[in-house]
């Protein structure tokens, strides 16, 4: 694989932590999105539904409400169509923590004093992942293991900037991407050594340095050793290089 081939490789995934974002949110709201109001619970059909309990050691219901002394909502358990929920309130009333599980995977978010979401975990087919968001609700910052291997993202407060660590098998690599999501610098250690591709503002890869395979105008791949640098032209040719 040549290091613009693992590259492109990484843009897709980029693009798929963006996705698996927006889901991680979803993912929390289908339980518990409306109903996280301490007014949707009625304490008297609460305490109704556990009278009719099988046993004295065992409680059946649908929904359930934890109050302080002062009889003010702390936490709440539902089960709806979608699946169960949890969440907790803090001393104002604001909610700052809940779990949810539907059909597809569980999720656990976290808000912050000011009712922003700030943590979100979840876990489903493609593995589990945690977005962590600023004071603004943008995601700044995603890891994730995907079935091949690890993933750790960043974004700049637009939500376009991005730094990119991921470990595949072949081996560790670190992309770094432009306001524009344009790739601009990526360093890869493979198997027979390191490699480092440098961009320019339209995406054209400008220079290499150490371990690099690359494909000719007929299709056939070049390899370059550790020790070299090869410089390309606008056009993408080769210009210049420096072998050892």
């Amino acid at each position: 694989m040549t290091i613009e081939e693992r590259l492109e490789n990484m843009e897709r995934e980029l693009g798929r932590l963006k996705r698996r974002n927006r889901l991680l949110l979803g993912a929390i709201f289908l339980v518990a999105g409306g109903l996280i109001a301490p007014g949707v619970f009625e304490t008297t059909a609460i305490r109704a539904r556990s009278q009719e309990a099988r046993t004295a050691k065992e409680i059946r219901a649908r929904s359930f409400v934890l109050e302080d002394e002062n009889g003010k909502v702390c936490a709440g358990l539902v089960v709806d169509k979608n699946g169960p929920g949890l969440w907790m309130y803090d001393e104002k009333g604001e909610i700052r923590a809940a779990l949810a599980l539907d059909k597809d995977h569980p999720g656990l978010e976290l808000w912050d004093e000011k009712g922003t979401g700030r943590a979100r975990l979840a876990v489903d087919k493609d593995g589990p992942g945690l977005s962590l968001l600023d004071e603004n609700g943008k995601t700044r910052a995603e890891v994730a293991v995907f079935k091949g291997g690890p993933d750790l993202a960043l974004w700049d407060e637009k939500g376009t900037g991005c730094a990119r660590l991921a470990l595949d098998k072949d081996g560790p690599a670190l992309a770094l991407f432009d306001e524009k999501r344009t790739a601009r610098a990526r360093l890869a250690v493979y198997k027979d050594g390191p490699a480092l591709g440098m961009y320019d503002e339209k995406g054209i890869f400008r220079v290499s340095v150490g371990k690099t395979k690359l494909k000719a105008p007929d299709g056939k791949v070049i390899e370059y050793p550790e020790s070299s640098l090869v410089l390309f032209g606008p056009d993408g040719k080769v210009i210049w290089t420096a072998i050892k």
